[in-house]
């Protein structure tokens, strides 16, 4: 292996140590369709996944991934009711402090994008 190939593997901690956490945070939030879901709760107390579907316009399949990422990082809580069936999703305290990040980037965005 070429010493330019080693350095392209190397992690982002190795190449920089301080950004690991802010690294980590955006792989576990980062991809378009999770910050698209949790965007979409955020302006909501509860969604019923028919409703996130049209909002986000996810297909199913993505849609229940997501969710399924989303509920196992600890962000989104799912409640399921019996009658009539139907399943619930609100975000959870950790969800919910993503918040003032989200409201950060948008003011990013509008200034340099």
């Amino acid at each position: 292996m070429s010493s330019i190939d080693s350095q392209t593997e190397r992690s982002s901690e190795d190449q920089n140590p301080n950004a690991c956490s802010v690294v980590e945070a955006v792989n576990e939030i980062g991809s378009e369709w999770r910050l698209l879901v949790l965007h979409d709760l955020v302006d909501a107390e509860e969604k019923r996944f028919n409703e996130l579907k049209r909002s986000t316009d996810a297909s199913s399949r993505t849609l229940s991934r997501v969710l399924d990422d989303l509920e196992e990082a600890g962000l989104v809580n799912r409640r399921v009711e019996d009658k009539p069936i139907a399943t619930y999703y609100s975000l959870t305290e950790s969800g919910a402090s993503l918040c003032p990040v989200f409201n950060e980037l948008e003011n990013w965005a509008d200034k340099h994008l």
